[in-house]
C-alpha cells in the first residue's frame, strides 16, 4: 500500500464508509454488531468472500475480490447470461448452508416497516398515491410464512463479483440472517428483470415469480426514505422509483 497514490471513496454516509486503498477495502462502521455479523457470515458461507486482512474497531480491512461487479442498479449489465446463472447457483449454495445462529426480521417487523415507509411517502408527497397503493398491494403478498434459509440480506447486483462467466465472490454480509430465499433472488435481480430467468436457471429451483415481483415492490418502497436521508439525491432520480413506476 506504500505505493498507492489515492484513496477511493466507495460508500460514505452518516452510518458507515467504505474506502478502497489499492487492493484493500477499509470498512468503517459505527455499529460493530454489523461488522461482527459480516465477519462471522463470511466464515460460514460455502462461496468465495473477501479475505479479512485485519480488524481494529471501528475499521475492518478486506482484500479486494478479482473480477468486476455483475452490474449496477439503474444501468444495463454487460455480464453474460452464464454469469448471471452462476450468480444464481452461488445464491443457492448459500441458501443450502446451515442457518446462522442469529435471527432475521420477523414478518411483523417487515410489515410494520412497510406501513411506516408508505405513510412517509404519502405524507411527504414523495410519490403519487396510486403508485404507492398499487405497489404496496403487491408488496404485501410477499409477507407470508416461509421456510427460513441462510440469506445474504442485501444481495445487490454490485455485491456479486464475476470474472467472465464465473463468480469470484460476494461482498457486504452485514445484513446476513435467516430469511426468505426469494428475497435474495429479488434483490439480486432488482432493476434487471431481463436476467431473472438466468438467475432462476442457475439456482435450479422452482420460483414463484409473483413473489419475486412482490419483494421488488417492498424493497423499493422501504428504501426510498433511507436513500433520500443519506444523501443519495432526489427520489425522482432513484432507480427504485423507476422500478415502482414499471410495476402494473
Amino acid at each position: 500500500m506504500a505505493d498507492v497514490e489515492e484513496v477511493e471513496v466507495v460508500v460514505a454516509h452518516s452510518e458507515r464508509a467504505t474506502l478502497r486503498v489499492g487492493d484493500v477495502f477499509l470498512k468503517i462502521d459505527a455499529d460493530q454488531t454489523r461488522i461482527d455479523v459480516e465477519v462471522e457470515a463470511m466464515a460460514m458461507v460455502p462461496i468465495p468472500t473477501p479475505k479479512v486482512l485485519w480488524r481494529k474497531p471501528p475499521v475492518l480491512a478486506l482484500a479486494a475480490l478479482p473480477g468486476t461487479a455483475l452490474g449496477h442498479l439503474g444501468e444495463p449489465s454487460t455480464a453474460s447470461p452464464a454469469a448471471w446463472a452462476a450468480a444464481g447457483a452461488a445464491v443457492r449454495m448459500v441458501h443450502d448452508a446451515p442457518l446462522p445462529p442469529w435471527h432475521g426480521k420477523s414478518l411483523d417487523e417487515i410489515a410494520s416497516r412497510l406501513d411506516g415507509e408508505c405513510e412517509w411517502l404519502l405524507a411527504n408527497d414523495v410519490l403519487p398515491a396510486d403508485m404507492v397503493t398499487r405497489n404496496r398491494r403487491m408488496a404485501e403478498t410477499a409477507l407470508r410464512p416461509w421456510t427460513p434459509v441462510f440469506t445474504h440480506g442485501d444481495l445487490q447486483v454490485d455485491h456479486v463479483f464475476v470474472d467472465g462467466d464465473e463468480v469470484t465472490g460476494v461482498v457486504d454480509w452485514s445484513e446476513a440472517s435467516c430469511g426468505d430465499a426469494l428475497f435474495d433472488l429479488a434483490i439480486l435481480t432488482l432493476g434487471h428483470e431481463e436476467h431473472l430467468g438466468d438467475v432462476i436457471a442457475g439456482a435450479g429451483t422452482d420460483v414463484d415469480r409473483d413473489l419475486i415481483h412482490a419483494w421488488w415492490s417492498l424493497r423499493c418502497l422501504t428504501n426510498i426514505r433511507w436513500l433520500a436521508e443519506h444523501g443519495y439525491g432526489s427520489p425522482d432520480e432513484f432507480p427504485e422509483v423507476a422500478v415502482l413506476k414499471s410495476r402494473r
